[in-house]
């Protein structure tokens, strides 16, 4: 996976991140996989809430194609 410089993620549309406040970058498919280890990362250390999880890996599903 390409690292994202903070240019490069100001470009993205608000559409291609999965959590709130554009965080969870998902606008390519290596992301989004990224974007559902880092969430369940963070849900397992309390960080973030099970319906956040929930639609981080529903919209990075759908960026997969398994949704």
């Amino acid at each position: 996976m390409a690292k994202l410089t903070s240019k490069a993620r100001k470009k993205i549309p608000d559409k291609d991140f999965a959590g709130p406040g554009r965080s969870y970058p998902i606008e390519d498919k290596a992301h989004a996989a990224d974007a559902k280890g880092r969430a369940k990362q963070q849900y397992k250390k309390g960080r973030i809430s099970k319906a956040t999880l929930a639609r981080i890996d529903s919209k990075a599903d759908k960026k997969l194609g398994n949704g």
